[in-house]
C-alpha cells in the first residue's frame, strides 16, 4: 500500500466548520464510539495497522463521523485503487453488486451505511455472510479513501445521498462507468502520477 495521505490543517479546519454547520453537529472534543454493525460491540481501531491513524484526515473523522475525503478528486485515485484491492471481488468493479450487494444505489443492506460512520463501522467491523471485518488489514486513512469512492460510484438520486454537502449536491453528476474508463485510458502514467502528487500535496 501506498503511504497514506494527509489534509491541509487549514482545509481541514474549514471542513470541520462546515461540517458542523451543514449537519448540524458540533465537533467532539473525544473520539466517537464505533460499534460493530450486527452485535452492536464497541469496535477496536487499535486493531487496524499502525500507519495511516495519525492523518488530518482521520483525526476529523473520528471526531465528527464525518469523512473528508468525500469527492476531493485528486483522492479518488487512491480510494479506487484500495477499492479495487479490497472490495470489488465481492461487490463488483463498480460497486455494481456481485457476490455481495450492489454499494452504488440508493438501497443498503443496512441503512446505517448511508452515513459515513455507518459505512465505515460495516467495513472495518464486518456484517453478516461474507462480509468479514477488514480493521486489521486496513490502514484507517485507506478506509476513508475507499469509502470516497464508494460514494462517487454512486447512481441514484442526489437528493438521497446523505454524505453530500446541499454544495456537492450541487455539482454530484451520477457514475458513468464508460466515461470513466475512456478517461482513464486517456489518462498517461505522467498525469497519474502528477494526479496522486496533487492528492499528497493537497493533503499536507
Amino acid at each position: 500500500m501506498k503511504k497514506p495521505v494527509m489534509l491541509k490543517k487549514s482545509a481541514v479546519a474549514s471542513a470541520v466548520v462546515a461540517a458542523g454547520l451543514v449537519f448540524g453537529i458540533g465537533v467532539a472534543s473525544s473520539q466517537i464510539t464505533f460499534r460493530h454493525t450486527i452485535t452492536g460491540e464497541v469496535l477496536n481501531l487499535d486493531e487496524s495497522l499502525p500507519e495511516g491513524r495519525d492523518t488530518e484526515a482521520v483525526k476529523m473523522f473520528l471526531q465528527t463521523g464525518i469523512n473528508p475525503y468525500n469527492e476531493v478528486k485528486a483522492c479518488l485515485p487512491k480510494g479506487e485503487e484500495a477499492y479495487l484491492v479490497a472490495c470489488s471481488g465481492c461487490h463488483g468493479h463498480y460497486a455494481e453488486g456481485k457476490v455481495g450487494p450492489g454499494l452504488n444505489d440508493s438501497y443498503w443492506t443496512y441503512l446505517k451505511n448511508k452515513t459515513d460512520q455507518g459505512l465505515f463501522e460495516t467495513i472495518f467491523g464486518g456484517a453478516q455472510g461474507m462480509m468479514g471485518p477488514h480493521g486489521s488489514h486496513l490502514q484507517l486513512d485507506e478506509i476513508l479513501l475507499m469509502m470516497a469512492w464508494i460514494r462517487h460510484l454512486y447512481t441514484g438520486d442526489v437528493a438521497e445521498a446523505d454524505w453530500l454537502t446541499e454544495e456537492q449536491k450541487k455539482t454530484f453528476q451520477a457514475f458513468d462507468p464508460e466515461k470513466h474508463t475512456a478517461e482513464a485510458n486517456a489518462t498517461s502514467d505522467v498525469q497519474k502520477t502528477a494526479a496522486t502528487e496533487a492528492c499528497k500535496v493537497s493533503a499536507q
